[in-house]
């Protein structure tokens, strides 16, 4: 086992902004880093989750993403302090590491692999399920596998060719949502011709704003997080930027306000124009625009989620493989994750990473249209726990960096404030959250799981610590790994 660094720079806060990240490569472009963001969160939340979550809490779902709003922007702005002056592949779990011990980081990061491959195999999924909605040709199954195999050769690639891919593709969904926006608020209006519109009655009516009470909007709330799950793959790509200071301050300063403006406004459009009881919230972006008699809008918009859903899982995959490889490189994965490609692509990282999404072929093949719905119930309360843990990260990493004087890239405004009402509005998250029935179960499956992630990674640094002694490592060392 390679010696541990003793030198005071292990324990200080912030390492110099653009320190390398490894072998990687540092080629992406801040616009890139941008649309990145938005690629992984306008997915399968937006497109389906949305319906979801409609049908959970009704119209008061837009509580719910308010509230996640407002923990995205808290999040986003701690993750891009720390981003931006420690920029690595692990980003969050490194952060936790640095903060909390070893364990806290080994287990987020795990956790938030394993989150990152279900939505994976839920947005190929996703994606497969709408086109055989307009093309009943190729079974779902089999366009799974097609999607899946297109974007690990994809994400092969140099970094470089991914970004340039995701930015254009992202490009796309955006320019949809905008034109969906438009469309959405001339029906709402009366403007299209033969269409009558439907006003803000549905808001209200078939059982009021809240018809499901305060336990819709709680399970609505783990919809929503899942919606917005994706967006801190900012923080991970910033490694590979070449200047990353700059790329996450930008990336940051867009991204937020944009997804609001989009999700948001999404949502208030689809709530107002389809009952909240209606079967077209399965498809709700094609239900608006065939309610509207124009046939071919909905068939229109429904290629663009598949490309939506498709964007989504190309950033997710590159997050997915990232995170391990950076675990890979702190000795908690297998060493092998992290070998790399000449064009510095993590070819392991990024195998096992797509791996559950191949058996999410066979699943499907298996149990038609049962593994889905499986999948978006399993990942909801997972970003919840990173959210709060990058919070708390960052609040002591701040407190350290202000003690010492050092100087920061780029500070959260309204610290500690902003990171403590972040906190506090998480904690009330989870505390609503068991008042449902639905959003209980996903509380005590997430913290099971994440009790078994922390054991495992604990008993593997103890086992570490007994090597080293065993080996005749100096006593330090040997006392670095037992203290966590």
């Amino acid at each position: 086992m390679p010696a541990l660094p003793t030198s005071p720079a292990q324990h200080r806060p912030f390492p110099a902004a653009g320190a390398p990240a490894g072998g990687l490569g540092h080629t992406l472009k801040t616009r890139q880093l941008t649309m990145m963001g938005l690629g992984s969160a306008i997915g399968a939340g937006l497109f389906l989750g949305s319906g979801q979550g409609i049908a959970a809490a009704g119209p008061a779902v837009l509580v719910s993403y308010l509230v996640a709003g407002t923990l995205i922007i808290l999040v986003m702005w701690a993750l891009g302090e720390m981003a931006a002056a420690n920029p690595d592949s692990g980003a969050f779990s490194v952060y936790a590491q640095k903060a909390l011990g070893a364990t806290a980081g080994a287990t987020l990061g795990w956790l938030w692999w394993l989150q990152m491959i279900v939505v994976i195999a839920a947005e190929a999924l996703g994606a497969s399920g709408l086109l055989y909605s307009v093309w009943p040709v190729v079974p779902v199954w089999a366009l799974t596998l097609v999607f899946m195999s297109i974007f690990t050769a994809i994400n092969l690639t140099s970094v470089k060719n991914y970004g340039e891919f995701e930015f254009w593709f992202a490009i796309l969904k955006v320019g949809a949502i905008v034109l969906f926006l438009l469309f959405g608020t001339a029906l709402l209006l009366g403007w299209i011709p033969g269409a009558p519109s439907p006003g803000l009655g549905n808001l209200v009516a078939h059982g009021g704003f809240a018809p499901n009470g305060i336990s819709g909007i709680a399970t609505g709330l783990f919809v929503v997080a899942f919606a917005f799950g994706g967006t801190e793959i900012v923080s991970i790509a910033a490694a590979e930027t070449a200047d990353p200071a700059r790329s996450v301050a930008v990336a940051i300063r867009t991204v937020v306000w944009r997804i609001l403006v989009f999700y948001i406004g999404s949502i208030f459009v689809i709530a107002a124009v389809l009952p909240w009881t209606s079967p077209e919230l399965a498809s709700p972006f094609a239900g608006v625009l065939d309610s509207a008699n124009i046939p071919w809008a909905g068939t229109a918009i429904t290629l663009v989620a598949v490309a939506a859903l498709l964007s989504a899982l190309n950033a997710n995959l590159y997050g997915a493989s990232r995170m391990i490889y950076s675990l890979g490189e702190r000795h908690e994965a297998p060493a092998f994750v992290t070998r790399l490609t000449a064009k510095h692509v993590p070819m392991a990282a990024v195998a096992v990473s797509v791996a559950f999404g191949f058996a999410a072929v066979v699943l499907e093949l298996l149990f038609p249209d049962k593994v889905l719905p499986a999948l978006l119930n399993l990942v909801g309360s997972t970003c919840l726990v990173v959210w709060g843990v990058a919070l708390l990260s960052q609040f002591i990493l701040r407190r350290r960096a202000d003690a010492e004087g050092s100087a920061l890239p780029l500070r959260m405004k309204g610290f500690p404030v902003l990171t403590l009402v972040g906190l506090v509005l998480l904690a009330m998250v989870f505390a609503v959250g068991f008042i449902g029935e639905d959003s209980r179960q996903q509380l005590f499956g997430t913290f099971a799981l994440i009790a078994g992630i922390a054991v495992a990674c604990w008993i593997s640094l103890r086992v570490r610590a007994a090597r080293a002694v065993a080996a005749g490592e100096p006593a330090d060392i040997a006392r670095h790994w037992l203290s966590h």
